[in-house]
C-alpha cells in the first residue's frame, strides 16, 4: 500500500517523511522541481515481538507501508494540478496531509500566516476541484457518445447516472469518500483515481513544546495527529540505544510516529494476520472483510487456488492460553472454511492441495 505525504510548501512534509523512513532528504527550500521520495516502513506491532518470543522464531517479517513524499502542490491558489503530479497522487491509496502549525521567522509561511484550518480547507478545495474537472469532462464525453451512437444506450445511461451522482456531490463541496458505491459503480470508476475518494489523515506539525492548537471548521472531518516533526526526525535518526535513552529522559513511551504509522495502516482499511512457527513469524497485510481463501492468496496464489481449510486462533486467545496445547484443550483453535472472514490478529495455518 502507498500513502502519499502532501501539504503546502514549507509545511514539513519532508521532515515527517525523513522521520518515518529514517531518510535524510534535504528539508530546506524546494528546488522548484517536482521531487518524489519513496520509503518503506515496518508497521510497529508488539504482537509480532510477542509471537517471536513465544515460538522462539528464527526469522521475523513485519507488515510494511510505503510512504511517498510528494512535492509540488501549490501554495493554496485553486487550479488544476499538473499532469505528472496528478498521476502521482492518483496512484496513492491514501494521503497524510501535513499541516504547518509552527512559527519560524526564517521560513515564512507561503500564505503569510499560520492558519491550519485555512490550509486544510485549501487542500480539500484543490483535490475536489481536480475531481470535478475529471467528472465534468467525462459527462461531456458521455453526452457526445449519446448523440453519435455506436455505443450501447444502456451502458451510457448507467455511466451518466453514476457521474451525475459524483458531480452533484462535488458541487455541494463534499468529498466523494462520503458516497457509497456498488460493485458495478466501482468497475465503472476504475482508472479514474479520484482524489477525494482516498482516505486522509491530518498531521498537525508542531514546534518543540508547542501546545496542540484548536482547529476549527474541520472538527470530525479527519482524524488528526499532533507531531513535533523536527524532534521526531531527530529521534528517528539516532542509534536505537540513544533514541531509547532520549525517550526515557522525556518520559515518552514511544515515538509519536509509531502511532501515525499504525493509524495510516488502519486508514486504508487494512488488518494484520499472522503465520507463526519456529522458522518464522510473518505479519501479512489484508483488507478488512477478506475471506480465508483471499488471505491464503496473499501468502501464495497456489494456497488460494487449492484452499481446503484454515486452522485459526486469535492472538489474544493464544497468549491467554500460554501454549497451543492449552488453546486446543479450551476450544480456541478452530477449523474454518471458505466463508470465514479473517479478523485482525488471527494466526492462520492454511491447508491446501494443488
Amino acid at each position: 500500500m502507498k500513502i502519499g505525504i502532501i501539504g503546502l510548501p514549507q509545511s514539513g512534509k519532508t521532515t515527517i517523511f525523513n522521520a518515518l523512513t529514517r531518510a535524510s532528504q534535504p528539508t530546506d527550500l524546494s528546488s522548484g522541481k517536482m521531487e518524489i521520495h519513496t520509503g518503506v516502513v515496518d508497521v510497529p506491532d508488539m504482537r509480532v515481538d510477542k509471537l517471536v518470543e513465544f515460538y522462539q522464531a528464527r526469522k521475523t517479517v513485519r507488515a510494511k507501508v510505503i510512504y511517498v513524499d510528494i512535492a509540488g502542490l501549490g501554495s493554496g491558489t485553486k487550479g488544476e494540478i499538473s499532469g505528472s503530479l496528478l498521476n502521482q497522487l492518483s496512484q496513492m491509496d491514501g494521503f497524510i496531509h501535513v499541516v504547518r502549525c509552527f512559527e519560524d521567522d526564517n521560513v515564512p509561511h507561503v500564505l503569510s500566516n499560520i492558519d491550519p484550518a485555512r490550509d486544510i480547507a485549501n487542500m480539500d478545495a484543490e483535490l475536489l476541484l481536480n475531481d470535478q474537472i475529471k467528472v465534468e469532462s467525462k459527462l461531456t464525453r458521455l453526452r457526445e457518445d449519446g448523440h453519435k451512437g455506436g455505443r450501447d444506450k444502456g451502458d451510457i445511461e448507467r455511466e451518466t447516472k453514476l457521474f451525475e451522482k459524483l458531480n452533484e456531490c462535488l458541487l455541494q463541496e463534499k468529498p466523494l469518500r462520503e458516497l457509497e458505491f456498488s460493485d458495478e459503480d466501482e468497475r465503472l470508476m476504475q482508472g479514474y483515481g479520484f482524489l477525494t475518494r482516498k482516505p486522509m489523515l491530518v498531521v498537525l506539525n508542531l514546534a518543540e513544546g508547542q501546545p496542540v492548537p484548536q482547529v476549527s471548521n474541520v472538527a470530525g472531518a479527519y482524524k488528526m495527529i499532533p507531531l513535533q516533526g523536527k524532534i521526531e526526525m531527530e529521534i528517528a535518526q539516532l542509534p536505537e540505544e540513544e533514541a531509547q535513552m532520549f525517550l526515557q529522559e522525556y518520559g515518552i513511551e514511544e515515538p509519536g510516529l509509531n502511532r501515525m504509522i499504525r493509524e495510516s495502516y488502519e486508514l486504508i482499511g487494512l488488518i494484520s494476520f499472522f503465520t507463526a512457527g519456529e522458522k518464522e513469524v510473518h505479519a501479512w497485510t489484508e483488507h478488512k472483510g477478506a475471506t480465508a481463501p483471499e488471505a491464503a492468496g496473499t501468502i501464495h496464489s497456489d494456497m488460494q487456488q487449492g484452499f481446503i481449510r484454515a486452522e485459526v486462533i486469535a492472538y489474544d486467545d493464544l497468549m491467554a492460553a500460554g501454549s497451543m496445547a492449552e488453546a486446543r484443550n479450551h476450544g480456541k483453535l478452530r477449523v474454518e472454511g471458505k466463508n470465514y472472514v479473517v479478523q485482525d490478529g488471527d494466526i492462520l495455518e492454511i491447508r491446501f492441495n494443488i
